[in-house]
């Protein structure tokens, strides 16, 4: 049990290193926050938050794990080498695909909420 206790430790590490150090990853946070606010303003369905919920995990864990791949290539690939940069273009890709997609579904359940509101 103590381990396992332990573990949250390097969990909160983990995150407070991104949000220091990642930009991206504190911008995507503040967007997260924006479509938490949003999302109770206009009472949004459960299943709409189900949806806002998996794309804002969606996004945060693929800039994570993005941030992992692009240290973990410095580390073993410190000069330029083409495979280190296309494993770091690949991560920043999957990211980029990430938040495409959340921000269709974003508009998809909030448009017709904004349309209202207008």
């Amino acid at each position: 049990m103590r381990k396992f206790l332990k573990s949250f430790v390097f969990v909160g590490k983990g995150l407070l290193y991104a949000i220091k150090t990642q930009p991206n990853f504190r911008f995507e946070l503040f967007c997260c926050m924006a479509v938490i606010f949003a999302g109770f303003y206009f009472q949004i369905t459960a299943v709409e938050w189900l949806v806002c919920l998996l794309c804002m995990a969606g996004i945060l864990v693929a800039e994570l794990i993005n941030t992992s791949i692009e240290t973990l290539t410095d580390l073993v690939s410190p000069e330029y080498n083409p495979l280190a940069g296309k494993a770091k273009d690949l991560a920043a890709a999957a990211v980029f695909l990430a938040a495409v997609f959340s921000a269709v579904a974003g508009l998809i359940i909030f448009v017709p909420y904004l349309a209202a509101w207008f």
